[in-house]
C-alpha cells in the first residue's frame, strides 16, 4: 500500500472520489484514514450513492451507466457496501445528509 506524504490530519474529506474510481482506491482511502486520523477524527465522503431504502432517480440511473461505460471500475456504489468496507478500519457512519442534485454528504469516525 504506497505511503501518503503526510503523517497526520484532523480530517480527510474526498469529493466525488468514490464513483469515479475503482474500488479498491476508496478501501486504499479508509485504510490511509485509519493511518492518519486520531480517533473520532472524520473521514467525509460527498458523492451520489445508491440506497437500498431510497428510490434512485432516472438520472443516477443514467450517470452510473455512463461512468461505467467510460471504466467497468467506476460507478455509483451502494451506501451500505462503502459502510461495511469502513468497518474493516473501525470507521462507523455518524451522519448521512442528503445534499442537492441527489448527492450525500457521509461522515464517519
Amino acid at each position: 500500500m504506497p505511503g501518503w506524504p503526510i503523517a497526520r490530519a484532523d480530517a480527510l474529506l474526498a469529493i466525488n472520489m468514490v464513483h469515479i474510481s475503482p474500488w479498491s482506491s476508496t478501501a486504499g482511502l479508509f485504510a490511509g484514514a485509519a493511518r492518519i486520523l486520531p480517533p473520532e477524527a472524520p473521514i467525509i465522503l460527498y458523492g451520489p450513492y445508491l440506497e437500498a431504502e431510497v428510490p434512485t432517480t432516472q438520472s443516477n440511473r443514467d450517470f452510473d451507466a455512463w461512468l461505467k461505460a467510460r471504466d467497468p471500475q467506476w460507478g455509483l456504489r451502494q451506501r451500505s457496501a462503502v459502510e461495511e468496507l469502513a468497518t474493516t478500519q473501525h470507521f462507523r457512519l455518524a451522519e448521512r445528509h442528503s445534499l442537492p442534485a441527489n448527492n450525500l454528504l457521509l461522515i464517519f469516525r
